[in-house]
Protein backbone atom coordinates (compact mmCIF):
# COMPACT_ATOMS: atom_id res chain seq x y z
CA UNK A 1 0.00 0.00 0.00
CA UNK A 2 1.49 3.14 -1.39
CA UNK A 3 0.13 5.42 1.72
CA UNK A 4 1.77 2.82 3.98
CA UNK A 5 4.67 2.75 2.58
CA UNK A 6 5.38 6.59 2.25
CA UNK A 7 4.04 7.04 6.62
CA UNK A 8 6.83 4.43 7.22
CA UNK A 9 9.64 6.16 5.64
CA UNK A 10 8.44 9.12 6.76
CA UNK A 11 8.04 8.25 10.31
CA UNK A 12 11.61 6.63 10.31
CA UNK A 13 13.28 9.86 8.83
CA UNK A 14 11.98 11.91 11.72
CA UNK A 15 12.92 8.80 14.25
CA UNK A 16 16.31 9.23 13.08
CA UNK A 17 16.23 13.11 13.03
CA UNK A 18 14.82 13.02 16.77
CA UNK A 19 17.13 10.90 18.37
CA UNK A 20 20.23 12.12 17.03
CA UNK A 21 19.29 16.30 16.21
CA UNK A 22 16.09 16.09 18.76
CA UNK A 23 14.26 17.83 15.66
CA UNK A 24 11.75 17.10 13.54
CA UNK A 25 11.86 19.05 10.28
CA UNK A 26 8.83 20.18 8.37
CA UNK A 27 10.20 18.62 5.27
CA UNK A 28 9.78 15.15 7.04
CA UNK A 29 5.87 16.20 7.89
CA UNK A 30 4.43 18.58 5.79
CA UNK A 31 4.60 15.97 2.65
CA UNK A 32 3.00 13.52 5.23
CA UNK A 33 -0.01 16.02 5.77
CA UNK A 34 -0.50 17.18 2.40
CA UNK A 35 0.01 13.30 0.95
CA UNK A 36 -2.73 12.22 3.41
CA UNK A 37 -5.16 14.80 2.42
CA UNK A 38 -4.67 15.19 -1.25
CA UNK A 39 -4.82 10.73 -1.62
CA UNK A 40 -8.03 10.93 0.63
CA UNK A 41 -9.12 13.65 -2.05
CA UNK A 42 -8.38 11.97 -5.08
CA UNK A 43 -9.70 8.39 -3.67
CA UNK A 44 -13.33 10.58 -3.14
CA UNK A 45 -13.14 11.97 -6.56
CA UNK A 46 -11.82 8.70 -7.99
CA UNK A 47 -14.72 6.38 -5.95
CA UNK A 48 -17.54 9.33 -6.89
CA UNK A 49 -16.25 9.25 -10.81
CA UNK A 50 -15.33 5.12 -11.18
CA UNK A 51 -16.49 3.32 -8.39
CA UNK A 52 -15.72 -0.04 -9.80
CA UNK A 53 -12.06 0.79 -10.57
CA UNK A 54 -11.71 2.52 -7.23
CA UNK A 55 -12.46 -0.24 -5.55
CA UNK A 56 -9.93 -2.09 -7.22
CA UNK A 57 -7.17 1.02 -6.44
CA UNK A 58 -7.99 1.91 -3.23
CA UNK A 59 -6.03 -1.55 -1.35
CA UNK A 60 -2.99 -0.39 -3.52
CA UNK A 61 -2.89 3.46 -2.97
CA UNK A 62 -4.29 2.94 0.81
CA UNK A 63 -6.45 6.29 0.58
CA UNK A 64 -8.80 6.73 3.64
CA UNK A 65 -12.41 8.10 3.59
CA UNK A 66 -12.18 12.04 3.82
CA UNK A 67 -14.04 11.93 7.44
CA UNK A 68 -11.86 9.47 8.83
CA UNK A 69 -8.16 11.38 7.35
CA UNK A 70 -9.56 14.72 8.31
CA UNK A 71 -10.81 13.53 11.51
CA UNK A 72 -7.70 11.70 12.49
CA UNK A 73 -5.47 14.67 11.03
CA UNK A 74 -7.29 17.20 13.41
CA UNK A 75 -7.57 14.77 16.66
CA UNK A 76 -4.16 13.99 16.59
CA UNK A 77 -2.80 17.38 16.10
CA UNK A 78 -5.35 18.84 18.49
CA UNK A 79 -4.24 16.22 21.21
CA UNK A 80 -0.16 17.22 20.52
CA UNK A 81 -0.86 20.65 20.55
CA UNK A 82 -2.66 20.23 24.33
CA UNK A 83 0.99 18.12 25.05
CA UNK A 84 2.84 21.19 23.62
CA UNK A 85 0.90 24.04 25.41
CA UNK A 86 1.05 21.43 28.81
CA UNK A 87 4.28 20.00 28.98
CA UNK A 88 6.50 21.42 26.06
CA UNK A 89 6.09 19.18 23.70
CA UNK A 90 8.09 20.01 20.58
CA UNK A 91 6.31 21.28 17.67
CA UNK A 92 7.94 18.55 14.91
CA UNK A 93 6.16 15.72 17.44
CA UNK A 94 2.64 18.08 17.03
CA UNK A 95 2.93 17.80 13.07
CA UNK A 96 4.28 14.22 12.83
CA UNK A 97 1.64 13.01 15.45
CA UNK A 98 -1.25 14.99 13.01
CA UNK A 99 0.73 13.40 10.06
CA UNK A 100 -0.11 10.29 11.33
CA UNK A 101 -3.97 10.95 12.03
CA UNK A 102 -4.07 11.94 8.38
CA UNK A 103 -2.10 8.38 7.16
CA UNK A 104 -3.91 6.06 9.38
CA UNK A 105 -7.69 7.73 10.31
CA UNK A 106 -9.10 9.02 13.66
CA UNK A 107 -8.90 5.20 15.31
CA UNK A 108 -5.70 3.96 14.28
CA UNK A 109 -4.11 7.66 14.92
CA UNK A 110 -5.07 7.55 18.45
CA UNK A 111 -4.00 4.00 19.01
CA UNK A 112 -0.67 5.26 17.58
CA UNK A 113 -0.58 8.58 19.72
CA UNK A 114 -1.32 6.46 23.02
CA UNK A 115 1.10 3.91 22.00
CA UNK A 116 3.72 6.44 21.69
CA UNK A 117 3.10 8.17 24.87
CA UNK A 118 3.31 4.68 26.84
CA UNK A 119 6.65 3.96 24.99
CA UNK A 120 8.39 7.24 25.69
CA UNK A 121 6.80 7.09 29.39
CA UNK A 122 8.65 4.18 30.06
CA UNK A 123 11.92 5.10 28.12
CA UNK A 124 11.63 8.14 30.64
CA UNK A 125 10.87 5.89 33.38
CA UNK A 126 13.91 3.85 32.54
CA UNK A 127 16.40 7.17 32.57
CA UNK A 128 14.98 8.10 35.75
CA UNK A 129 15.53 4.70 37.31
CA UNK A 130 18.94 4.93 36.11
CA UNK A 131 20.20 8.38 36.89
CA UNK A 132 18.40 8.65 40.45
CA UNK A 133 18.15 4.69 41.39
CA UNK A 134 15.24 2.97 43.25
CA UNK A 135 15.91 4.13 46.75
CA UNK A 136 15.99 7.76 46.31
CA UNK A 137 12.50 7.96 43.85
CA UNK A 138 11.39 6.03 46.61
CA UNK A 139 12.39 7.39 49.23
CA UNK A 140 11.59 11.47 47.30
CA UNK A 141 7.93 9.46 46.67
CA UNK A 142 7.63 9.02 50.26
CA UNK A 143 8.50 12.55 51.50
CA UNK A 144 6.52 14.01 48.85
CA UNK A 145 3.10 11.85 49.67
CA UNK A 146 3.96 13.17 53.45
CA UNK A 147 4.38 16.71 52.65
CA UNK A 148 1.25 16.83 51.05
CA UNK A 149 -0.98 14.73 53.32
CA UNK A 150 0.41 16.41 56.44
CA UNK A 151 1.09 20.21 55.65
CA UNK A 152 -1.35 20.23 52.44
CA UNK A 153 1.70 21.46 50.30
CA UNK A 154 4.45 20.23 47.64
CA UNK A 155 8.09 20.12 48.83
CA UNK A 156 10.30 22.14 46.41
CA UNK A 157 12.84 19.61 44.19
CA UNK A 158 16.18 20.39 44.92
CA UNK A 159 18.47 21.78 42.07
CA UNK A 160 20.32 18.50 41.38
CA UNK A 161 16.94 16.83 40.83
CA UNK A 162 15.28 19.09 38.40
CA UNK A 163 18.63 18.96 35.99
CA UNK A 164 17.48 15.14 35.98
CA UNK A 165 14.20 15.80 35.57
CA UNK A 166 14.17 17.98 32.95
CA UNK A 167 16.28 15.60 30.60
CA UNK A 168 14.46 15.39 27.47
CA UNK A 169 12.37 12.18 26.08
CA UNK A 170 12.02 12.41 22.94
CA UNK A 171 8.56 11.36 21.10
CA UNK A 172 9.49 10.36 17.31
CA UNK A 173 11.72 7.15 18.23
CA UNK A 174 8.92 5.26 20.04
CA UNK A 175 6.52 6.25 16.72
CA UNK A 176 8.05 3.23 15.14
CA UNK A 177 6.90 0.77 17.66
CA UNK A 178 4.03 2.57 18.15
CA UNK A 179 3.05 1.86 14.80
CA UNK A 180 4.21 -1.37 15.34
CA UNK A 181 1.82 -2.29 18.28
CA UNK A 182 -1.25 -0.85 16.61
CA UNK A 183 -0.72 -2.53 13.51
CA UNK A 184 0.87 -5.85 14.27
CA UNK A 185 -1.79 -8.36 14.63
CA UNK A 186 -1.83 -9.18 18.00
CA UNK A 187 -4.81 -11.75 17.83
CA UNK A 188 -2.38 -13.86 15.91
CA UNK A 189 0.40 -13.91 19.13
CA UNK A 190 -1.94 -15.14 21.73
Amino acid sequence: MLATMLLIALVLVAAVTDATRHRIYNWATYPGIAAGLLLTAVGAGWQWLAPASARDWQPIVGWLPWTDALLGFAACGALMTACFMLFGAGGGDVKLLAMIGSLVGLEKGLQVLLWTFLFAGCIGLGVLIWKMGVGRIGKRAFQFAVAVITLGTVLRVPAEEKRILALPVVLAPCVPLALLATFLPWRVLF
